[in-house]
C-alpha cells in the first residue's frame, strides 16, 4: 500500500487483465452484426432469458427484463464501469432489438414465438464466459460479517501475511464495493448481508452475481439492478450499501482519481451520457437517467469522494 490508502503498482500489476478494451470492442462489433443461430433455455438467470449461439461462433446471454428499466440498468452500469476505468471486470454487453422478421433473428423465429418476448423489445447481449466458478467473500466481508460483528474497514494494517493471490482479489473487491455503492446495486453482496437476519451462514456461501475466471479475475455479472431499479429502493438497501462502502479504506489510485475528477467537475451523469450515446447504437430506445437519477449519481460520487478523503485523514 502506498500513501496509506492506495494499492501499490506492484500489486495492481498482478491483477488479471479481464476483458480488455480491444477484445471487448471486437466482440461487440461481431455480436451486433451476427445472426442468432439458436436460443437455449438455462444458464443465464431467470427463465425468460436465453443462451444464444451466434453465427460468428460465440455465445451470449440474452436477457429479457421483466421491465425495460432492468435492461437500462444493465447497459448504464456497464458504461459507468467504463467511466470509472473498471469496465474490464464486466463481460462485454450490447443492446439488441427483438425483430422476428429481421435478419438477425430470422433463424430463431420459431423459438421466439415460444419465448413470449414482445416484438420490438430491447434485450441485452452479454458475452458468455466459460469455466467461471463461485466466489465467497473474503474478510472483512465474509466469515466476520457472518459472525454478526460490525464491519470494520479494510486498511493497510490488515494485509500482513496475506498471499499475493489474496491481495490481488482484495484489489478487485475494493473496486466492486465502490461500484456497487455508486450504482446502488443490491443484488450482489448486499443481498447476502440482508439475508443474515435469517441465515447466519450466508456469508460463507457464494456471493450473488460475482464469479471468478480461471486466471483469478473477478467477473461482475448481471448488473441490471444498478442505477435505475436500485435508485428507486435506496431507503431499503442503503443501510447495507453504506456500511459496505465504509468497510473499504484501500483503493486503486486510478479509481480514486476518476472519482475525484467526477466530483470536481460535477460531471458524473454527463460523462456517462456521452459514453453511452457514443458506444451504444440503441441507447435512444431505452433513454437515459432522469434528472433525479442523475442528481443521485452525482451525490453518490460526492459521498465516495468524501469517504476516500476520510480514509486519507485517518
Amino acid at each position: 500500500v502506498e500513501r496509506g490508502i492506495f494499492w501499490s503498482p506492484a500489486v495492481e500489476a498482478q491483477v488479471p487483465r479481464g476483458f480488455g478494451a480491444e477484445e471487448a470492442a471486437a466482440w461487440l462489433s461481431s455480436a451486433r452484426s451476427a445472426r442468432v443461430a439458436s436460443l437455449e433455455r438455462g444458464g443465464c438467470g431467470r427463465s425468460s432469458n436465453r443462451l444464444a449461439r451466434l453465427s460468428d461462433g460465440s455465445r451470449a446471454c440474452v436477457r429479457y427484463g421483466i421491465n425495460p428499466e432492468q435492461i437500462q440498468g444493465e447497459a448504464l452500469s456497464y458504461h459507468l464501469a467504463g467511466v470509472l476505468g473498471m469496465q474490464e471486470r464486466l463481460p462485454p454487453m450490447a443492446l439488441a432489438l427483438v425483430e422476428p422478421r429481421g435478419t438477425q433473428w430470422e433463424p430463431v423465429r420459431d423459438e421466439l414465438r415460444g419465448s413470449h418476448w414482445a416484438e420490438g423489445a430491447v434485450v441485452s447481449l452479454t458475452r458468455w464466459v466459460d469455466n467461471l466458478t463461485a466466489v465467497v467473500a473474503p474478510e472483512p466481508w465474509g466469515a466476520e460479517a457472518g459472525a454478526g460483528r460490525r464491519l470494520r474497514p479494510l486498511s493497510a494494517g490488515d494485509l500482513g501475511g496475506l498471499a499475493p493471490s489474496q491481495l490481488v482479489e482484495l484489489v478487485q473487491w475494493s473496486d466492486l464495493i465502490l461500484f456497487d455503492y455508486l450504482t446502488a446495486n443490491f443484488d450482489r453482496l448486499v443481498s447476502n448481508l440482508f439475508s443474515l437476519q435469517w441465515d447466519p451462514r450466508v456469508m460463507l456461501r457464494a456471493t450473488s452475481n460475482l464469479l471468478r475466471a480461471p486466471d483469478g479475475g473477478l467477473v461482475f455479472m448481471d448488473n441490471e439492478a444498478g442505477l435505475v431499479h436500485g435508485y428507486r429502493l435506496l431507503a431499503m438497501w442503503d443501510p447495507y450499501n453504506e456500511p459496505l462502502l465504509r468497510s473499504v479504506c484501500i483503493f486503486r489510485e486510478g479509481t480514486a482519481r476518476r472519482v475525484a475528477e467526477l466530483h470536481r467537475r460535477r460531471s458524473a451523469a454527463s460523462e456517462l451520457r456521452r459514453r453511452y450515446r457514443a458506444r451504444e447504437p440503441l441507447w435512444a430506445r431505452l433513454g437515459f437517467l432522469s434528472d433525479r437519477q442523475a442528481e443521485l449519481l452525482q451525490a453518490r460520487v460526492d459521498f465516495v469522494h468524501r469517504h476516500i478523503a476520510h480514509c486519507r485523514a485517518q
